[in-house]
């Protein structure tokens, strides 16, 4: 996200609580025994995951080869994700933190320093990526059916949100930015197929530039989100294949109208990042307890990461990953 951007299984919870509300919201029962039997959370999941994704790239940092061109240097990340997604009578919540350890080809550093000069370590540099979504359904404010759409949209809520990160390599990343828009939920036979439309406005840091330009601010733009749950059925097995997309258009440089930065500073290009992951739940297959213990392998494709496009001496900016994990919801 937006590791987000996003970053990630991470948004398909949010999903799920906004999928689940609008099917609860939609069932009927006594009222007598919905006065005093329907808990203030339609839904509730609270889990701690762990993958591994290899390789990643980071803008910037690449390899020259002995005919002088340059490719993209790879690393591994270890990565810890603690998630929370629920549902209440108005709407979803939904919070994200990564924890993401790479490998020493991606080293820590600063610059931070006397003269600003950049200093790296001899081992990998570590990211905090938090992420909040929440919405509020339209129907559920308006006390009517007014924006549900049978066979096409079940649910349209307002959608808003939030990221913020910090990393300590010489770049020393402190993005922040918020989304605000709209969510859309299908009417899909099985699972969910969620749309959120946001206009997206990001603050970043740049530990290479000097002031004023060490702190950016880039244009509001307009950023998709979708979010999609596909339980496999026809496997016969408890496979559902889970995934996200993300798209922000071209943001600008982010920087003050000072053309001697221009050269560092290009204008950013639309970003596009993809996760689909085949989610196995383990603890039902097993020992037949569903929602306890799951395993995943996924594929990641980032275009233009964090919106830096690509050149013949600039690398990094397409990341194509493979990813595996467990995740154990606690609560």
């Amino acid at each position: 996200m937006s590791v987000r951007g996003l970053a990630a299984v991470a948004l398909s919870f949010f999903a799920v609580g906004t999928a689940i509300a609008a099917d609860l919201k939609e069932r009927k029962a006594p009222e007598e025994v919905a006065a005093k039997e329907v808990p203030f959370f339609l839904f509730a999941d609270t889990q701690i995951s762990y993958r591994y994704q290899f390789p990643t790239v980071t803008p910037g940092i690449q390899i020259q080869r002995p005919d002088g061109s340059f490719r993209s240097r790879e690393a591994p990340k270890h990565i810890l994700n603690i998630s929370h997604a629920d549902a209440w009578a108005y709407g979803t919540n939904f919070f994200s933190l990564d924890i993401l350890k790479s490998g020493s080809q991606f080293p820590a550093g600063t610059t931070n320093t006397p003269g600003g000069v950049p200093v790296s370590y001899d081992y990998g540099n570590t990211e905090a990526y938090g992420l909040y979504r929440g919405t509020l359904s339209l129907n559920a404010l308006t006390g009517t059916k007014a924006f549900s759409f049978p066979g096409i949209v079940k649910e349209v809520s307002l959608a808003f949100g939030f990221d913020a990160n910090s990393q300590n390599d010489a770049f020393g990343s402190k993005k922040r930015d918020i989304v605000g828009g709209l969510n859309f939920a299908f009417d899909v036979p099985a699972g969910f197929l969620n749309l959120s439309v946001h206009a997206y406005k990001e603050w970043n840091r740049n530990g290479f530039n000097t002031q004023p330009d060490r702190d950016q601010s880039f244009n509001t733009v307009p950023e998709f989100e979708i979010v999609y749950s596909l339980p496999l059925t026809f496997t016969g097995l408890p496979l559902t294949l889970a995934g996200f997309n993300n798209i922000v258009l071209p943001k600008g440089r982010g920087i003050s109208n000072n053309p001697a930065a221009f050269a560092f500073n290009p204008p950013r290009g639309l970003e596009f990042l993809s996760r689909t992951n085949l989610v196995l739940d383990l603890g039902k297959l097993v020992y037949d307890q569903p929602n306890k213990v799951d395993v995943f392998i996924g594929f990641q494709y980032w275009l233009n990461k964090f919106g830096n496009q690509e050149t013949a001496t600039f690398k990094g900016t397409e990341e194509k990953s493979f990813l595996a994990g467990v995740a154990f919801h606690v609560f």
